[in-house]
């Protein structure tokens, strides 16, 4: 079962975005502290009832991309934290399956890459799965809503070791260059699984890194790793479990290590199934599925 509280390592963070100010820095776990929330916005779009992939830019402040579930076209949206749709871009080159988690990661000459994992697999019946990742789109600095299309997406097939699994967790590791798939495990066992990033015209094999073990009829609906690479978050219904990293060791070796759990009840959201944390790990945004969704942001209590 997941309990207890992380160990080790400094939580300083190695850079600092607008979004959290100096003032609010925190020392220690601040997650595993009391939590409160509070409602930032409501989605101002009818066109975003499944959204199951969130993330926080890390070059423009204030900023979420977000995605719907199956059903939708291949399509990402950019919006504030208020609510307000900034962009909504078809991705060329990219099907939507069955996206079911978002992630950031910066390339090689430093921009932001957008990842969309289309990983879901209700049936576990899929023998092959994918990852699409496209440079992040810049947005209008006067405001508006873009509209149009990223850049031509690369897709990465993958397959599993051991047969199909349903998952919507995607973390993406610019530290170590690997991706991570955790399965949602509603019998209790939550796969963790890897690969490094990399251009592949062939389906490439994960690699089964760890296992989870959570309560029964637990399942992980959401994750991300903040931005500064401390703090590792994954996300039930009902729940959120922070796991401390140690440097820039590879976050399988931190999904094994105990979490703690953060100190909030999302079950109230509804179905929750996006979580995206801020630079420094230290709060985190959630929005569920529903028509005008709202957008709520968690942290300590000042």
């Amino acid at each position: 079962m997941l309990a207890g509280c992380g160990a080790g390592g400094s939580d300083a963070p190695r850079q600092q975005s607008a979004e959290t100010p100096r003032s609010q820095r925190i020392s220690g776990p601040a997650l595993c502290a009391r939590l409160i929330a509070r409602v930032t916005g409501r989605v101002r779009t009818t066109g975003a009832s499944e959204l199951s992939g969130l993330v926080l830019s890390r070059e423009q402040a204030g900023v979420l991309w977000a995605h719907n579930d199956s059903g939708d076209a291949p399509r990402v949206l950019a919006l504030a934290t208020d609510g307000a749709v900034r962009a909504d871009l078809l991705v060329p080159g990219a099907r939507n399956v069955d996206w079911e988690d978002i992630a950031l990661a910066p390339a090689a000459a430093g921009r932001g890459v957008l990842y969309l994992g289309d990983i879901g697999d209700n049936a576990a019946a899929r023998s092959q799965i994918a990852v699409y990742s496209t440079p992040e789109p810049r947005l209008r600095a006067g405001g508006g809503v873009l509209r149009g299309a990223t850049a031509p997406a690369q897709r990465l097939t993958l397959r599993y070791p051991d047969g199909a699994h349903d998952a919507e967790t995607l973390l993406v590791d610019g530290a170590t260059d690997t991706l991570t798939i955790v399965t949602k495990a509603y019998a209790g066992n939550a796969g963790v699984y890897v690969v490094r990033r990399q251009p592949s015209r062939e389906p490439v094999t994960l690699r089964h890194a760890a296992t989870l073990s959570l309560t029964p009829g637990s399942a992980i609906t959401a994750g991300d790793v903040s931005a500064d690479g401390s703090a590792v978050v994954l996300r039930s219904y009902e729940r959120a479990y922070v796991f401390r990293r140690r440097g820039a060791e590879p976050l399988a070796h931190t999904l094994r290590r105990r979490p703690c759990v953060a100190g909030t009840d999302l079950a109230g959201e509804g179905q929750g199934e996006a979580l995206a944390l801020t630079s420094n790990g230290r709060a985190f945004y959630t929005v569920p599925e529903g028509g005008r969704p709202a957008i709520r942001r968690y942290a300590p209590s000042p």
